[in-house]
């Protein structure tokens, strides 16, 4: 008799199948995080949108924060890879100032709701419910990743140090999870905002953030 279960339900055997298996659920999660907040999604919510039992994506990710680490560094890489592309030009000779260099990142990043959504939620939600060895293995290949974003922004910024490089990374981190939920109120908060006596309290993610590292950039290099 043939077996006509679909074929995700079926066990994957080699590496291969394994990291179709990964991307499946990669790729479910992303398509909730446009929905609803990470808050709101729930390890059976994301069995359910990929069509594994709970048991079955366990298997992969141990939790649903493990789901979002390994989307988090996934989408921190592709940025890191493509953000070369949308910087000023590098070199001593006509270099971009440091503003043209902080402005980019940050409109960079507004284009990444799904990176800009993670960061935000890294530090309140997703770190609140793994093991130790988890939150290790997260952090190492995090670390990495930051790093590597240091290296390149060094290179666009030529004063920086490479330790102002990483202060400057870890701030652009912090800013944006700070920043973020502000930019993309609830729905009662945005009507409310409409009123003229609120305009200020409207938050320009972009904007803000790139003049808010600015300050940072110009901070570190006037530093002793």
């Amino acid at each position: 008799m043939a077996d006509n279960r679909p074929t995700e339900f079926q066990r994957a055997r080699s590496a291969e199948q394994r990291e179709i298996r990964k991307m499946a659920i990669l790729d479910a999660a992303t398509q909730l995080l446009a929905e609803m907040p990470v808050a709101e999604i729930s390890l059976r919510e994301l069995s359910r949108r990929v069509g594994l039992s709970k048991t079955n994506v366990v298997r992969y990710f141990e939790t649903r924060e493990a789901v979002f680490f390994e989307l988090l560094n996934r989408s921190l890489a592709q940025w890191i890879e493509e953000l070369p592309a949308e910087l000023p030009p590098a070199g001593v000779h006509g270099a971009a100032s440091p503003s043209a260099v902080t402005n980019a990142l940050a409109r960079s990043l507004a284009r990444r709701p799904l990176l800009c959504d993670l960061l935000s939620a890294l530090g309140s939600e997703l770190e609140r419910n793994i093991s130790a060895e988890s939150a290790r293995e997260f952090k190492l290949a995090h670390g990495r990743l930051l790093g590597a974003l240091a290296d390149l922004v060094r290179r666009h910024i030529t004063a920086l140090t490479q330790t102002d490089a990483r202060e400057l990374v870890s701030l652009t981190v912090v800013c944006t999870a700070g920043l973020w939920p502000f930019a993309h109120p609830s729905e009662a908060v945005a009507e409310a905002q409409r009123d003229p006596e609120l305009a200020d309290t409207r938050v320009d993610f972009a904007e803000r953030l790139g003049r808010t590292l600015h300050i940072a950039v110009t901070g570190l290099l006037n530093l002793d």
